[in-house]
């Protein structure tokens, strides 16, 4: 069986020309993924919308309604920074179904990717930084309440702090959260995950892979969780517009491989999400995101998975 890999034609939205979210990102990855010869478009697993009552684990059912019908004020699509549109929201839903598919095909299978996904700045109430629902915080919840898992780590490796992440799941003690994050970054404010790693400005590769490897030989053993969610940001890419830190694309393939390695290796199954990337040169990006796969890939073959 190839690397289970989800994905939808509705990822990428009509969107305004110039917006500073990279919309299209999510069907250039595809195609990038494609043209690599990674996987087939056919092979692709395509996820359905998410049930409002499963995103209701995560946040308030007023706020969903909202969104969903448009609903959402001036000021709430300003704190969210992304136009409302119906495509759009429907995207938003059907991505969140997207990692929950994702999450359940990891721990079938022992490792699947998404190629959206990361949306950790979604509060339980509000939406914040270009994320609208927490499929990290949503997907937690749903297997911790189904009995599918019974501890679920986030290892949240995006340039920015997963705040909604934190916040959401503050009180849920099955669900720990871990956030290795430029410490002069966004969001100001900063919440209290388990677990919260703060980075300096500009570090290199061979600095914050240390980092890393430090985190996940000391978390993996200590919480042995049954799954792990893993936020694969690219921002923290020396080119990122939005990063502050100083990764190569070797960095970012070195770094990806260790955390799926390590899980794996401990047989704890791992699902990956690509979190954010911000980049002018959106087919530069994509390639970006698309080390996350490419890396998943070269795990799933050097240790035989089916």
């Amino acid at each position: 069986m190839p690397l289970p890999l989800v994905y939808h034609d509705d990822y990428s939205p009509p969107f305004p020309a110039g917006h500073r979210f990279p919309m299209e990102k999510f069907r250039l990855l595809r195609d990038h993924l494609l043209d690599s010869g990674l996987t087939r478009d056919e092979a692709l697993i395509r996820p359905q919308l998410c049930p409002p009552e499963i995103l209701a684990l995560a946040h308030e059912r007023d706020y969903i309604e909202r969104y969903c019908s448009g609903q959402m004020g001036h000021e709430e699509l300003r704190r969210l920074g992304l136009p409302w549109s119906e495509a759009l929201a429907r995207r938003t839903v059907r991505a969140v179904g997207g990692s929950l598919l994702g999450a359940e095909l990891a721990l079938r299978h022992g490792l699947a990717c998404h190629l959206a996904g990361g949306t950790h700045h979604a509060h339980r109430d509000h939406a914040s930084g270009f994320c609208i629902f927490n499929d990290l915080a949503v997907i937690a919840l749903y297997l911790l309440e189904s009995g599918q898992a019974g501890r679920v780590l986030i290892f949240d490796c995006d340039v920015h702090q997963g705040d909604g992440t934190a916040r959401i799941l503050e009180q849920v003690p099955d669900a720990i959260t871990v956030s290795l994050h430029c410490e002069k970054n966004f969001p100001a404010r900063k919440a209290h995950s388990d677990w919260d790693i703060p980075l300096p400005l500009h570090l290199g590769d061979a600095d914050y892979l240390k980092v890393v490897d430090d985190a996940l030989s000391y978390l993996l053993p200590l919480y042995q969780p049954d799954i792990v969610l893993y936020d694969a940001g690219v921002d923290v890419h020396k080119d990122d517009a939005l990063g502050y830190l100083n990764l190569t694309d070797a960095g970012l393939a070195a770094r990806d491989e260790r955390v799926i390695h390590s899980c794996l290796a401990r047989d704890i199954p791992l699902l990956g999400v690509i979190g954010g990337g911000y980049d002018k040169d959106r087919h530069a990006l994509a390639r970006r995101h698309g080390i996350l796969h490419h890396s998943a890939q070269r795990v799933w073959e050097r240790l035989g998975l089916r």
